[in-house]
């Protein structure tokens, strides 16, 4: 199965692009052009396989996403705003734990909005938070034990055995910026940035409703999309092979891509393996919600693209070589 390169091309060519962009706006805007008329195309062509993309997209998001990221979303930007005070005399290393801490529980997007946060507020430098950015990013903890390893592979194990060994490269390289960004003069918070909020619980289901907005459009969109490509490709090539279908699946949506690959391959032995990869790369539709994220606070992604081709490589390689039995 090819799909682990070729999103790790996507990856290359989206640092490289992010680089490149202001001298090729034209022919990237042709590009994307292109891509809207022909994706308008096939919506035309199969409405019926389209409104049954979105009805798997909307499934998938209520299902395995909504009941686990919004409690959270909530509850993290309700205690940023609580304890903004308190974070004036707080040292760089705590605001760096405190920081992924809540990223660890909360799952993406929650890192992306954590720092967004801080550094709005002034409580990080930018190229802190580019790096923060990068590296406070990881699955929800009760996606990965609930929906991956208990409702998909039933597995008891497999969820703690894949958040360790996520976690220790991300603590690994916080560990590393710290030492990188400690020398670095703390910035000036205004008591404006610090004054408690008069509600902060209201603010907090405020800034959360566009997340989750956000974070469910792009899933819904991007299996309806991979639902009438899936389709348009079947009446091209009827013979198509299936794993090419997986492989569109994964690298638009992780989601659907690994309820349709643990389906798939129930006996094979490495699915497990499989799982870990595509937890790894994640997906377009994570990908395009952080990048959203971090263009509102004017953050830079290249090292999010940097650490994710990383991770790609480092977390899957030690899983093969260590855990797979």
């Amino acid at each position: 199965m090819f799909w682990p390169f070729s999103h790790i091309l996507i990856l290359a060519f989206a640092y490289v692009n992010d680089k490149k962009l202001k001298r090729d706006d034209n022919m990237f805007a042709t590009i994307q052009i292109a891509l809207c008329v022909i994706l308008i195309l096939l919506l035309l062509l199969f409405p019926q396989t389209a409104h049954s993309g979105t009805d798997l997209g909307l499934s998938l998001f209520m299902e395995a996403l909504f009941p686990y990221l919004l409690p959270y979303l909530v509850l993290t930007q309700w205690l940023l705003r609580l304890t903004a005070p308190m974070r004036t005399k707080t040292k760089r290393a705590s605001l760096y734990v405190q920081a992924y801490i809540i990223s660890a529980l909360g799952g993406y997007p929650t890192g992306a909005t954590t720092i967004v946060y801080l550094k709005n507020s002034g409580q990080l430098h930018p190229k802190e938070a580019n790096f923060l950015l990068a590296v406070c990013h990881a699955p929800s903890p009760l996606f990965v034990l609930g929906f991956v390893s208990l409702d998909l592979l039933h597995s008891n194990t497999f969820g703690w055995l894949f958040l360790c060994l996520l976690h220790t490269f991300n603590i690994c390289c916080l560990v590393t910026g710290y030492f990188l960004y400690r020398k670095t003069d703390s910035p000036t918070i205004s008591v404006h940035n610090t004054t408690l909020y008069t509600a902060p619980f209201s603010e907090s289901i405020k800034e959360t409703a566009p997340t989750i907005l956000l974070v469910g459009t792009t899933i819904i969109f991007f299996t309806t999309i991979q639902t009438i490509v899936q389709q348009g490709l079947d009446q091209l090539i009827p013979k198509l092979p299936y794993t090419i279908e997986l492989s569109l699946a994964a690298i638009l949506e992780v989601t659907n891509g690994l309820k349709m690959t643990v389906t798939a391959f129930p006996d094979f032995p490495y699915t497990t393996l499989l799982v870990v990869i595509l937890l790894t790369m994640q997906s377009i539709s994570i990908h395009l919600q952080i990048f959203v994220i971090a263009k509102s606070a004017k953050l830079s992604v290249r090292p999010y693209l940097k650490f994710r081709l990383l991770s790609i490589i480092i977390v899957p390689t030690i899983y093969a070589l260590f855990f797979l039995k």
